[in-house]
C-alpha cells in the first residue's frame, strides 16, 4: 500500500468562504520514473491562476490539488532526467495537466524545473517562478524583445498593471533588457511599488493616458503588455502603440474584439501568452521553461532582479491556503504571497 501524505484540495469549486473550498486531506504518494522529479515541497506561492480555477471547477470524486509556484527539495529522480540529483534545492511552476503543487510531495517534469537560486530564501524564490515565466514569455518570445542586459536601449514599453505578480517581474526585466518601462498605478502604495521594481514613468489607470502621455511628451512607444481586461486595455493601446508595433496579453477577452478595425491599419502584431501551453501540448521547446527559471535564478542570485514576495504565511495547510486564497481574490494584493513550512492539517 502506498505511502499517505498531506495535501490540500476539494471537490468542488465553491466561494472561498465556504470552509469546503479547501480542504486538508491525504493522497499516495508517488513515485519519480521518466523526466520527472519527486519533489519535497517547502514553500508555495498563490497566483490568480489558482482561485479562477477552483472557482470555475466542477464537481469531482477524485481530489483536485492545485499549485503552480514551489521550491522544495529533490526526494527522486526519474531515469531520463539530467541535471538533477538527489537533496537539490528547486523551483517551478509545474503544469495545470497534473496535481499540484499543495501537497507534501509532488511529481514534476523535470523540463520544467530549475536549480533554486541560492543567495535568497525558499520563500522569496517559491514567489518567482509563474510570474516570471509569463513575463519572460511575454517579452522576449511573444515580442521581439533580446533577453539581453541593456539589448533594447531606446525603445519603450507600455505595462498595463505593474503592481500585480506578473507586471512586477516584467517591469524588472524589461528595465534588466534596457527598455524605458511605462506602467499604469492609481493607488500610493502600488505607485510606489511599481516605481521600488524600476518604473521610468507611472500613469493614472483612472485617467485618459493618451493625456497623460502627450502631457509628458512620450511618443513611439512599440511595445504593450496587457496584464489586466484586455477588454478594457487593447482599444486603448491600440491607439497608444506605434505602427508596426506589438502587443501581448495574458487576459482572456470576455467579449468579442474588433482585431482588424484595431489592429490592421498600423500593421500591429497581436499575441497571446499563456505559460501552460508547453506543458499542455508537450511543445518541441518545453525544456525552455527550466532554461528561462535557470537565468531568472541566476539575475536573482546576481540582484539584477528581486523577488516580489510581499507576504508570508507560516505552516502550509488548508486554513492558511484559504486565507491566501481569499487575499488573492481580493485584486488588492502587491507582490507575491507565499506560505511556508511543513505540511501540518487544520
Amino acid at each position: 500500500m502506498n505511502e499517505q501524505v498531506q495535501a490540500i484540495g476539494f471537490y468542488k469549486g465553491l466561494p472561498i468562504e465556504d470552509a469546503s473550498s479547501l480542504i486538508d486531506l491525504k493522497v499516495a504518494r508517488q513515485t519519480a520514473a521518466g523526466y520527472d522529479l519527486l519533489i519535497k515541497v517547502k514553500a508555495v506561492s498563490v497566483n490568480p491562476a489558482d482561485t479562477k480555477t477552483r472557482q470555475s471547477h466542477p464537481e469531482t470524486e477524485i481530489p483536485t490539488i492545485l499549485g503552480f509556484d514551489a521550491c522544495g527539495i529533490v526526494e527522486e529522480v526519474g531515469d531520463l532526467v539530467k541535471g538533477f540529483s538527489v537533496g537539490d534545492s528547486v523551483f517551478y511552476a509545474g503544469t495545470n495537466q497534473r496535481p499540484g503543487s499543495d501537497q507534501a510531495y509532488q511529481l514534476v517534469d523535470s523540463r520544467l524545473v530549475a536549480q533554486a537560486p541560492k543567495k535568497i530564501s525558499i520563500e522569496e524564490a517559491a514567489a518567482m517562478p509563474l510570474t516570471s515565466l509569463t513575463a519572460w514569455e511575454s517579452l522576449f518570445e511573444r515580442m521581439p524583445l533580446v533577453a539581453k542586459k541593456d539589448a533594447n536601449t531606446g525603445q519603450k514599453i507600455l505595462i498595463i498593471n505593474g503592481a500585480g505578480g506578473v507586471g512586477s517581474i516584467a517591469i524588472q526585466l524589461a528595465k534588466w533588457a534596457g527598455l524605458t518601462v511605462i506602467t499604469t498605478a492609481s493607488r500610493p502604495e502600488t505607485v510606489e511599488w511599481v516605481k521600488k521594481m524600476g518604473a521610468d514613468v507611472v500613469l493614472d489607470y483612472h485617467h485618459s493616458l493618451e493625456a497623460q502621455l502627450k502631457e509628458q511628451k512620450i511618443q513611439n512607444i512599440k511595445f504593450g503588455v496587457i496584464f489586466q481586461s484586455t477588454d478594457a486595455y487593447l482599444p486603448k493601446l491600440a491607439k497608444l502603440i506605434a505602427p508596426e508595433g506589438y502587443i501581448t496579453s495574458i487576459v482572456e477577452n470576455e467579449k468579442p474584439l474588433p482585431m482588424g478595425g484595431l489592429l490592421k491599419a498600423k500593421s500591429i502584431t497581436f499575441a497571446w501568452e499563456f505559460m501552460f501551453t508547453k506543458s499542455i501540448y508537450q511543445t518541441e521547446d518545453m525544456a525552455s521553461q527550466g532554461e528561462i527559471l535557470s537565468q531568472v535564478a541566476d539575475l536573482l542570485d546576481q540582484k539584477e532582479l528581486q523577488s516580489t514576495l510581499t507576504l508570508t504565511l507560516n505552516t502550509i495547510n488548508a486554513q492558511n491556503l484559504r486565507r491566501a486564497h481569499e487575499l488573492v481574490e481580493s485584486n488588492k494584493m502587491i507582490g507575491k504571497l507565499v506560505i511556508t513550512g511543513d505540511f501540518n492539517a487544520k
